[in-house]
């Protein structure tokens, strides 16, 4: 496999966690995007993500700023979300043809229904429009704290089923997982992950600095643990809510226990819409290591 195609930076040693990051915008967050351009590295990849509330050409009009800006965009794909495969169609033409997009990270997304003819990623990797539009490399989700709606082997199963479908399409397989906070279960995760013989290259998904109410309520949408015991180790007293937490002392210790037995990994950082200051984040973080 070549990891130059996911990411330059990922055929050489890793020297710290931020090596190679990638962020993560909606489509409304076009503002910070260009408040934050100066502080991202050039050619940092930035996902744009597909959230109910957003009209398909607000996420093209983002996905063609992050090209202009300098950086590569990956475009979310929220199965449940797609009305029609005309639309799906329709939008992978206008992202490849507008904004140069090569890179997808698909999910099933939030309804509990579909709202169109895709009820799971797999059902869209099987449409063939992928590599039909150009499409390289293709991101599935990693769960590393378990899923409400999924048991532990069958969340194995779909990603060994998804990443097979990207092969068998002739697209490069990219994991990016949920954020969590909890260190050891990332770490053993990865470690099962390739204890199973995935050998994927790996975003694993951290928070970036943000207010720890913000964090704890972003925690609890998104279903990931956020227990007392948990958030202590990431630095974080629940009985306090004021103030800011940042990601080092997770980062911190991601860096020492991911060895060369958990192969590549990345972080994609999820800025909770404060762009500038998880990209300023990184920037002092490197500085510091």
């Amino acid at each position: 496999m070549s990891y130059a195609a996911i990411h330059p930076d990922w055929e050489k040693p890793r020297s710290n966690m931020v090596d190679g990051y990638s962020l993560e915008m909606t489509a409304k967050e076009t503002a910070g995007l260009r408040e934050a351009a100066s502080a991202i590295r050039p050619g940092t990849q930035i996902a744009v993500t597909f959230l109910p509330g957003e009209e398909i050409e607000q996420r093209v009009e983002a996905a063609v700023l992050v090209r202009e800006l300098g950086f590569e965009p990956i475009v979310h794909l929220s199965a449940r979300r797609i009305l029609s495969e005309e639309q799906l169609e329709n939008y992978l033409r206008d992202i490849t043809t507008k904004a140069g997009v090569k890179r997808v990270f698909i999910i099933a997304g939030d309804p509990p229904e579909a709202e169109g003819p895709y009820s799971d990623s797999l059902q869209i990797i099987e449409t063939g429009l992928l590599e039909k539009y150009g499409i390289e490399i293709v991101g599935v989700g990693g769960h590393p704290e378990g899923h409400p709606n999924n048991t532990k082997d069958q969340l194995w199963d779909w990603m060994e089923r998804k990443i097979a479908a990207v092969r068998a399409h002739g697209m490069t397989p990219l994991v990016v997982t949920q954020f969590a906070f909890d260190d050891d279960a990332i770490v053993e995760w990865v470690g099962e992950m390739r204890a199973r013989g995935i050998d994927v290259p790996v975003r694993l998904g951290v928070p970036g600095p943000a207010g720890i109410k913000r964090l704890l309520g972003f925690a609890k949408r998104c279903g990931v643990g956020a227990s007392a015991s948990v958030m202590k180790k990431y630095g974080v007293s629940i009985t306090n809510l004021l103030g800011n937490a940042g990601p080092d002392k997770l980062v911190n210790s991601l860096n020492e226990l991911l060895g060369d037995q958990h192969g590549r990994v990345r972080l994609h950082l999820y800025p909770f819409g404060a762009l500038k200051a998880s990209a300023d984040w990184i920037n002092s973080y490197d500085a510091k290591h």
